[in-house]
Parts: C-alpha cells; sequence; structure tokens
C-alpha cells in the first residue's frame, strides 16, 4: 500500500471487506414482505448492479428464477408477484430510479436499497422497505452491504435457507493472507498485459467482477467471456493475435465435467500461440465462501495492478466527466 499512489486509502477500504458482511448481516433483519413471489428481479447498474449478478450465480441451486437490469425501463413480465430489488448505492443512479418508479405503477413488491439520496425519498415516499447502507464507500467495494440483505430478506420470506452460518465461514475465509499474496503476485504478471478472464457460466459473476475492478481500478482494459460460449467464437481471435493478451482462467470445484475438460484443451492451446495463462482454482467449503473469495481475489489483483501502473485506484474521473455530460 502505497499512499503516495493510493491516495483515498482503498488498500484499508479492502482490508475491511470481511468484516462489512458481519455489519451487512445487522441489515434488513426487520424488513418482511408478502411471500406470494414467483420471481425475483433486481435493477441496478456498475458496482451496485453486480450485487444482482453475485445473487442470481448464488441462487442458481434454488428454485425461483433471478433476472437481472441494467437499463431504464422494466420487462413485461414484472408484477405484483414479482419482488423487485432497487439497488443504487448512492440513490440517484437515473437508470435505477426510472425501473423504480416503473416498479411503482406495476405493483412490484419493492425492496430499496442505498445510501441515501432519491432512492431513499422515494421508498419513503411510497413506503417501500428501504434498506439504508453506510456511506463513503466507492461502488464497487460495497458489495456486502448490497448483496448481504438481498439474503436477508430472501430467507426471512422463507425462500432460502438461514445464511449466518454461512457468511461467517465466508468471513473466515476471506481472511486468509493468501488471497492477498496470490493477488499481488497475479497483478506483477499481467502489468503491460491486457487480462482477458474466463470462466463458466456458473461463476460468471467472478469473471465479470474482476473485468469491471480492472477496468476501474487499473483504469486499463480488461475483457471476460465464458464457458463452453466462448469457444465457439472468441477462440479464433488467438489466431490473429494484435496486442499482448494475458489469460486467466478461473474454475470451480462444482463445473460441468465437459467445461473442466475445455479449460483444460483451451489452456494448451492459448499457450501455444505464445499467450500467457493463469489458472485460478476456487477453493472453499461452500459455494457462497467460493464466489466471495473469488470476487476479493479479483478486487486485490486490480488494486495492486493499479499500484503497478501507479495509479491512483479510486477516482473514477472519464465517468464523471460523462455524468456531467449527461445532465446538460
Amino acid at each position: 500500500m502505497d499512499p503516495q499512489i493510493d491516495k483515498s486509502d482503498m488498500g484499508k477500504v479492502l482490508a475491511e471487506f470481511p468484516e462489512m458482511i458481519r455489519d451487512a448481516m445487522e441489515l434488513a433483519r426487520d424488513i418482511n414482505i408478502e411471500d406470494d413471489i414467483e420471481n425475483i428481479f433486481i435493477c441496478g447498474m456498475g458496482g451496485s448492479a453486480f450485487s444482482g449478478d453475485l445473487l442470481k450465480c448464488y441462487l442458481q441451486n434454488f428454485k425461483i428464477p433471478v433476472f437481472i437490469n441494467k437499463n431504464y425501463s422494466l420487462p413485461k413480465y414484472v408484477n405484483s408477484k414479482t419482488l423487485l430489488f432497487a439497488v443504487s448505492y448512492s440513490g440517484n443512479t437515473e437508470e435505477t430510479i426510472s425501473q423504480y418508479r416503473e416498479g411503482i405503477r406495476r405493483k412490484a413488491k419493492i425492496v430499496s436499497i442505498s445510501s441515501g439520496g432519491k432512492l431513499k425519498e422515494l421508498a419513503a415516499m411510497n413506503k417501500n422497505p428501504h434498506v439504508l447502507v453506510p456511506k463513503g464507500i466507492q461502488p464497487r467495494l460495497s458489495t456486502p452491504f448490497l448483496f448481504v440483505p438481498m439474503l436477508t430478506v430472501l430467507q426471512n420470506i422463507k425462500l432460502i435457507p438461514n445464511q449466518k452460518k454461512l457468511l461467517l465461514d465466508s468471513i473466515d475465509a476471506l481472511e486468509n493472507p493468501i488471497i492477498k499474496d496470490r493477488a499481488q503476485e497475479l497483478a506483477s504478471k499481467i502489468k503491460n498485459k491486457i487480462p482477458i478472464i474466463y470462466s463458466s457460466d456458473r461463476i460468471y459473476c467472478i469473471a465479470e467482477k474482476w473485468k469491471c475492478d480492472i477496468n476501474e481500478n487499473a483504469k486499463t482494459p480488461a475483457f471476460y467471456n465464458l464457458f463452453p460460449e466462448f469457444n465457439h467464437n472468441e477462440i479464433n481471435g488467438y489466431v490473429n493475435l494484435v496486442g499482448t493478451y494475458f489469460a486467466i482462467l478461473i474454475r470451480d470445484l462444482d463445473d460441468h465435467e465437459r467445461v473442466k475438460k475445455r479449460i483444460g484443451i483451451i489452456k494448451k492451446l492459448i499457450l501455444s500461440k505464445g499467450v500467457e495463462v493463469t489458472e485460478i482454482a476456487i477453493t472453499g467449503n461452500s459455494y457462497l465462501i467460493r464466489l466471495l473469495s473469488g470476487i476479493y481475489m479479483g478486487l486485490w489483483v486490480s488494486y495492486h495492478l493499479a499500484l503497478e501502473y501507479n495509479v491512483d485506484p479510486t477516482p473514477v474521473e472519464i465517468i464523471e466527466d460523462l455524468k456531467k455530460e449527461l445532465a446538460r
């Protein structure tokens, strides 16, 4: 951690990530809604929307459909039997506000999550449950405060079992120093290369988060794709390489057996084209631990990569410039 580069002390915030999970477990404890629900819908953008991607990944083993929308309007199937989570860390994301208002008109069961802003005001006005999360954190670092309350609501209405033990076990797993050490080592390897992150579809949220965190923290291009789909198209891009790339293959012990075989073959093929490859095996006694530890490692990779480039990881000035232009 270099205070000359990391002027906002993101490293300190990252170190507190496991304890954020513990604090987030206290949120939404009293939120209980009518349980006549046919689907779950999460609306949000950027780091706020990612909590929905994580929830969708995690709930694959449960029977209720989960959908995510990163846009201004809702699809037609959202109705009075939809549990709609409106998630905006700032509370002022215009796309999320637009979807919230449409959800009110559709009579969806809405729970909003923010650190304040317009979303909090709308929740009070419409008498919808609102989860108020702590202020002062970059949205991409606030995942525990946005994700865990949704789990709490779902367990309150008996859509999923109690998650307390799994979350406490996850906190212990994230405090393993190996995560930070491996992340720092990997960041030094991918410096001056364009990282491409691959995973199976069942853990797509990890690959997506690595890509987005590298973009936002290291301020450099990164891309991701998923097994097995990219084997049918993107793999051809390694025939005529334009640029210097570094492939990161993230695998989970419960990946489909054919995906596991594909990972081994793809690794050999990419190496044969002169591209460096690192394989990351996500470990842990539960699916939740593996998802959270995979995400946490990616955050540290992006942080150390920013330091490698002498870039302050916190500011996102180009995004702020875009917002200013849109407000004109």
